[in-house]
């Protein structure tokens, strides 16, 4: 069901639209699910990832793998993770992309911008709760 007349429903438009998106729209589809307590302390859901949080992937082969992000690759849609590595044939290790949204985060690199948009997002929810209640 189509909800607004100005959003194309159409399938090969969304696929381009999200493969065609520039590189600051793509930090934010390239977001990934806090942890439970992070969850609760900073009542958001999830945000953008960045270098230098620490990651727990929760989905396919390296699931259980725990590291910190070395790289966020907005290109190939994919960040890549200190101990999730390979080895290749002549010896050398390779860093495997994982996709964001298949890690939940356990700790963040917090600075200036990244507490104000935490900020933003708990500002938001205690209106909405303000607005429900009375």
């Amino acid at each position: 069901m189509k909800f607004s007349a100005d959003v194309s429903s159409d399938r090969s438009k969304s696929r381009k639209a999200h493969f065609s998106a520039p590189s600051s729209i793509r930090r934010k589809i390239m977001s990934a699910p806090l942890s439970k307590e992070l969850k609760a302390k900073h009542s958001a859901r999830s945000i953008p990832v960045r270098q230098g949080d620490e990651v727990l992937v929760v989905r396919g082969t390296y699931k259980g793998r725990e590291g910190k992000i070395v790289q966020v690759y907005r290109k190939k849609w994919v960040i890549h993770i200190d101990r999730v590595t390979r080895e290749k044939v002549n010896g050398a290790t390779t860093p495997i992309g994982i996709h964001p949204s298949k890690v939940v985060v356990t700790n963040l690199k917090i600075d200036k911008s990244r507490q104000a948009i935490l900020d933003r997002k708990n500002s938001v929810k205690k209106t909405k709760q303000e607005v429900s209640t009375s």
